[in-house]
C-alpha cells in the first residue's frame, strides 16, 4: 500500500456525554434537544462555567480566564451549552487530566480564549482595527455593506447564540469588554431592515445578498422570515445566504418546527421563482460536528433550500495542520452533508495574533489539501484583504516575506471607490503576524513600534503596543 501524507478514514459521529458535566448531571435528552432549554444555560461568566464544570473549573484556568476578560478580550463570553458539550469531549470534568485537556481543546482556544493564549510580544498587530474589513465605510444603507458588485451583506441583528473570540465584526456584535466599547445601529430595527429592502429594490445591479449580523439564528423567525419573503420578492436577487454559526453551536433551533416549516415556506417559493436559499454556517473543529448538528443540516436540505455550506477560519491551535483541515472537511461532507467552501485567514482585529498565521503557512495549507477531496467540495483558502475582498491566498501581487507584507490588487470598485481613477491599479497591503517573520522583519517592525511611541503615538488602530520583552 502507498504511504500518504495523510489517511482517510471515514468517522462515526457522536453527541459527547453531557452528563460527564456536574451541573448538567441530572438534564435529559428532551431538555438538551430544546432551543428554548439551551439558550437558557448558555455560560456567559466565570461564576455559571463553575457551576457546570465544577472541580474541571481549576482555580489556574479560572483566574486565566478572568484576566483575558478584563485585559484582552474583545467579545464577552456567551456558549451554548451544545457547544460547551464538545469541549474536551472525551474527559470528565472530574478526572484528574480535565484541566490539560480542556486547556488543549481546539475549540476553547476559540470560544473561551484565556490570557496566556495570547502573545505577549505583539498580541495586536500595529495595523489591526476593530472594523478591519471596513464594512461600515460602505454601508449604503445601515448595516448593508456594498463591498462588492453583485453582492451585498445585511447585518439585520447585532447579536448571536454564542460569541467567538475571533469576530471579525467585534466593533459591533455582543455585548461591551472592559476595553471594547461595542459600536451600535442608530435606525431602530424595523427602520433598518426596511431601507435595505428599499435600496435593493432600487438597486437591480445586486443579484446576491447575505443575510447576517450577528446571526439569523438570534432574530425572532416571523421577522426573519419577513425579511427573507421580502427578498425574494425583489426580481433581481437570484441568491439569499443565511449566515448562521447557531448551525453548529445551537442545531436545536434549526430543528424546531416553527423554523422547519418557515423555511420550507420560504424554499418553496424560492424555487417556485428560480431562486437559491443556502445556509452558511461556522464550523472550525471536526469534534464540533455532532449527531444533532447532522439533523439540522439534513432537515434544512430537506426544506428544499440549495445548499449548506461551511464557512471555517484558519486559527493557530485550533485547525492549522492539513489533518485537522481535511479530518474537519470529510466530516462535514461525510456526516453532515455540509459542504466545504471556505477557510478565511483570521482578520486583522485587536488582540487576534495568536490566532493568525502567515499567508505562506495558509499557502502551505492550501497545497497540502489538495487532491483529497472531490473537486467540488475542496475548500478555497482565503485573505480578506481591506479594500479588496477575497483572494485564494496564491491571488497575491508580490509578497515581502521579511516584513510580512503581501500585495493585493482587484478588478471592481468598492462602494467608497466609485470615483477613485487608480483604485483598479492599485496594489492594497495585508500583514503577516509580525512573530512568523525573520529575525531581520521582526526588528524593522520593533523599530517601528518604538518610533511611533517616541513621537507619541500608537501603532495604527489598535491602541495597544507590544509589550515588553
Amino acid at each position: 500500500m502507498i504511504e500518504q501524507p495523510y489517511v482517510y478514514r471515514r468517522v462515526e459521529l457522536a453527541e459527547p456525554d453531557w452528563t460527564r458535566f456536574p451541573g448538567w448531571a441530572q438534564v435529559t435528552r428532551e431538555e438538551w434537544e430544546s432551543a428554548q432549554w439551551q439558550r437558557a444555560h448558555c455560560v456567559k461568566n466565570i461564576k455559571q462555567l463553575r457551576q457546570v464544570l465544577g472541580s474541571g473549573a481549576s482555580e489556574e484556568f479560572c483566574a486565566d480566564l478572568e484576566r483575558d476578560q478584563r485585559e484582552r478580550a474583545t467579545m464577552s463570553m456567551l456558549v451554548p451549552p451544545q457547544m460547551l458539550n464538545t469541549m474536551a469531549p472525551a474527559t470528565a470534568a472530574d478526572e484528574a487530566g480535565f484541566t490539560g485537556a480542556f486547556y488543549a481543546d481546539p475549540v476553547r482556544r476559540y470560544m473561551i480564549p484565556v490570557f496566556s493564549d495570547r502573545r505577549t510580544d505583539w498580541p495586536s498587530h500595529p495595523y489591526a482595527s476593530r472594523d478591519s474589513l471596513h464594512e461600515a465605510e460602505m454601508w449604503a444603507v445601515e448595516g448593508l455593506t456594498h463591498r462588492y458588485p453583485t453582492k451585498v451583506l445585511a447585518e439585520v441583528l447585532p447579536t448571536c447564540p454564542q460569541y467567538c473570540g475571533h469576530c471579525t465584526r467585534m466593533d459591533l456584535v455582543g455585548n461591551p469588554t472592559p476595553v471594547i466599547a461595542k459600536h451600535k445601529f442608530a435606525l431602530a430595527r424595523e427602520d433598518r431592515l426596511a431601507a435595505m429592502i428599499g435600496y435593493l429594490k432600487v438597486t437591480p445591479g445586486v443579484r446576491d445578498v447575505v443575510v447576517s449580523g450577528g446571526d439569523v439564528a438570534n432574530l425572532p423567525w416571523p421577522r426573519l422570515e419577513a425579511f427573507v419573503a421580502a427578498l425574494l420578492e425583489i426580481d433581481s436577487i437570484r441568491d439569499i445566504r443565511l449566515a448562521s454559526k447557531a448551525l453548529m453551536g445551537l442545531p436545536q433551533f434549526w430543528l424546531s418546527d416553527e423554523v422547519r416549516a418557515g423555511m420550507t415556506r420560504l424554499g418553496t417559493t424560492a424555487r417556485d421563482r428560480g431562486v437559491s436559499i443556502a445556509i452558511h454556517t461556522h464550523v472550525n473543529a471536526a469534534q464540533s460536528v455532532t449527531p444533532l448538528v447532522a439533523k439540522a443540516a439534513r432537515a434544512m436540505l430537506e426544506t428544499g433550500i440549495r445548499d449548506v455550506r461551511n464557512q471555517g477560519v484558519l486559527l493557530c491551535g485550533v485547525n492549522d495542520s492539513v489533518g485537522a483541515l481535511l479530518d474537519l472537511s470529510f466530516t462535514l461532507l461525510d456526516g453532515a452533508n455540509i459542504m466545504p467552501y471556505y477557510f478565511y485567514m483570521c482578520d486583522m482585529i485587536p488582540g487576534s495574533e495568536h490566532w493568525r498565521m502567515s499567508l505562506a503557512q495558509a499557502q502551505t495549507l492550501q497545497h497540502q489539501i489538495m487532491g483529497y477531496l472531490p473537486g467540488f467540495a475542496t475548500p478555497r483558502i482565503v485573505c480578506d484583504v481591506p479594500y479588496v475582498g477575497k483572494r485564494w491566498v496564491h491571488q497575491v501581487s508580490r509578497y515581502d516575506t521579511e516584513l510580512g507584507i503581501s500585495y493585493w490588487t482587484k478588478n471592481y470598485r468598492t462602494a467608497v471607490e466609485a470615483d477613485d481613477q487608480l483604485a483598479l491599479r492599485r496594489e492594497y497591503a495585508y500583514y503577516d503576524p509580525i512573530h512568523t517573520l525573520p529575525a531581520a522583519g521582526q526588528r524593522w517592525w520593533l523599530d517601528r513600534a518604538h518610533g511611533s511611541e517616541a513621537a507619541g503615538l500608537t501603532p495604527a488602530g489598535t491602541g495597544l503596543t507590544p509589550a515588553a520583552r
